[in-house]
């Protein structure tokens, strides 16, 4: 298995990722994806990185961090054998993944990265 992917934690960052405007949406989350071609952005190009963030729409806060929670541990368990490498990605929570057995969050997450992969030619960009 590979390694769990470095957290995103600084805003410019979040922001990069939305402005590419690739993304995939499941009943849990929002994922969202950005090529990460040079070192300039903050990193080597050999790992993933990863975001989260959860609204107040979803809840209080104590329902945001749970939902963080369960975010982070999908991503702990799929990101080291199905994320491609060298890409930033942002999970957006949302109310449903409170609810949704943690086996459908993990296959959307596989489903999802899969989406994403075939549709936009990351490798070109």
């Amino acid at each position: 298995m590979g390694q769990v992917p470095e957290i995103l934690k600084k805003r410019p960052l979040f922001l990069q990722v939305a402005a590419s405007r690739r993304k995939w949406v499941t009943p849990g989350f929002v994922l969202q994806i950005r090529a990460r071609r040079t070192e300039e952005d903050g990193g080597t190009l050999d790992g993933a990185r990863v975001g989260y963030t959860v609204s107040k729409k979803v809840g209080n806060a104590v329902v945001r961090n749970r939902v963080k929670r369960r975010l982070r541990a999908a991503v702990a368990e799929i990101f080291p054998s199905c994320a491609p490498m060298g890409n930033d990605y942002v999970l957006i929570g949302r109310k449903q993944a409170m609810e949704l057995p943690f086996h459908s969050l993990t296959s959307d997450l596989k489903w999802a990265l899969r989406k994403l992969d075939e549709k936009a030619d990351l490798k070109g960009k």
